[in-house]
């Protein structure tokens, strides 16, 4: 059985200009809390999960600490081949799992260097032959593992829905969802189980700086393809309806990743509700929104949505205005939209983008739990903040130097706070 936890702080590890990761045995490394380049606790480090990825990351240079006098250290030159170049290395954890700690870089120049692409970089070091990340498994929940994914079957069964349904354009929509950008929830509703993935819109409300489906042109590139079309309230029942009714804890939810925002189609996804209702009580109908709209999701909560999942980067209204760059709406409509679900007797996620740092930080500690304590949410997703960390630092203008107590202790806090309250990563099935 492998060790929890490694018996010494795993060493830096850097990449040359092939992208060959290497490790250097000198420096240890590190990890960044906002502005700051912290240390790590032994319980800060799991073996990196299976499915996770190894980025390197262009034009930064990578930190750690020298054992000798415990200081930060930045490495700007390839120590065994000066001429192959040097680029810091991060990991994208794999689905289920939450960071602690972002990876520990500076940017070679402060003006003129592309953002990351949209993941989040967590901090990875080497250490007994094996990877180590500052990061901890957030849901029990083994729907998104890499291992339950058989490529074979995964393509056998989307190519068999797409015959069967050659005129829905939504099953022929998510089958390239599957096929081509390797969705884990498309990949699942072909796989007849877990949570199935309904998008519903082409357009949206906000501009959010880490949107996966529509960025800029210049811009870091956009993950994934956005929906070109509104599906019928039919189109939407064909896939909703015999996933509920076969799969065991079954849920469907509105609002991808490959759309905008779903408060926008309100009327054609209460039709849909209606029509699932009537053909199957069984499972969770879920909507993952920006919370922009009340009265809709009050309509769509008489319609007979289960439950909601409130995307937030923040509890500060500033900070949420900055990320999101909504049109129309302020967060007094995202916590009135929380409130209508609960005054109807349902169920609340909010889906917390962690970012080390700035989630634990005073003031964001204190607006969060504020937020509970006259809301009420019910659930709590751990989700990793998936954007270049000095941009979003820069967009929400953190100070330098602002105090944090650390992911964990955060979370310990959060539990003795609010017992009540759960954690996890992907939406609850609620309904046998």
């Amino acid at each position: 059985m492998r060790p929890r936890h490694p018996d010494q702080i795993p060493c830096l590890l850097f990449a040359n200009h092939r992208g060959e990761i290497q490790e250097f045995r000198k420096l240890q490394m590190a990890g960044r809390s906002g502005h700051d380049f912290v240390s790590l606790r032994l319980t800060d480090l799991i073996p990196l999960p299976e499915g996770s990825e190894l980025f390197v990351l262009p034009r930064r240079w990578p930190v750690g600490f020298d054992p000798a006098d415990g200081q930060a250290a930045r490495l700007i030159e390839n120590p065994y081949h000066p001429d192959q170049g040097l680029q810091a290395v991060a990991a994208f954890v794999a689905p289920a799992h939450t960071s602690i700690l972002t990876a520990a870089f500076e940017r070679e120049a402060a003006e003129g260097i592309p953002p990351l692409p949209l993941f989040a970089y967590t901090a990875v070091g080497w250490h007994e032959g094996r990877f180590w990340v500052a990061a901890f498994r957030s849901d029990p929940s083994d729907r998104q593992d890499v291992r339950r994914f058989d490529p074979r079957k995964i393509k056998a069964r989307t190519l068999a829905a797409l015959a069967r349904h050659p005129d829905n354009r939504l099953i022929q929509h998510l089958g390239k969802c599957s096929l081509t950008y390797g969705c884990p929830a498309a990949k699942n509703l072909f796989l007849g189980r877990e949570e199935a993935p309904l998008p519903t819109s082409p357009a949206c409300n906000a501009n959010c700086l880490g949107c996966i489906s529509l960025q800029p042109s210049g811009c870091c590139p956009s993950t994934q393809e956005r929906i070109r079309f509104v599906p019928s309230p039919q189109e939407i029942v064909e896939v909703a309806a015999p996933h509920l009714q076969a799969v065991e804890r079954a849920v469907v939810s509105f609002g991808q990743g490959c759309e905008g925002e779903p408060l926008l189609q309100a009327p054609v996804i209460e039709q849909a509700i209606r029509r699932i209702r009537r053909a199957t009580s069984r499972g969770t109908v879920n909507l993952n929104t920006n919370a922009s709209l009340p009265e809709a999701v009050a309509r769509l909560a008489e319609a007979g949505l289960d439950s909601i999942r409130v995307s937030l980067n923040s509890a500060r209204p500033r900070e949420h205005g900055l990320y999101y760059r909504p049109r129309g709406f302020g967060f007094e409509e995202v916590r009135q939209s929380i409130r209508e679900m609960k005054r109807r007797g349902r169920f609340v996620s909010l889906n917390y983008f962690i970012c080390p740092g700035v989630t634990d930080s005073e003031p964001e500690i204190s607006a969060f739990c504020q937020l509970i304590d006259t809301c009420r949410p019910d659930f709590i997703q751990l989700r990793n903040l998936n954007l270049d960390p000095d941009w979003y630092l820069e967009t929400i203008q953190h100070p330098q130097g602002a105090q944090a107590i650390g992911i964990p202790a955060w979370l310990a806090l959060m539990k003795k706070r609010f017992p009540a309250l759960r954690y996890g990563y992907f939406n609850p099935p609620l309904r046998p």
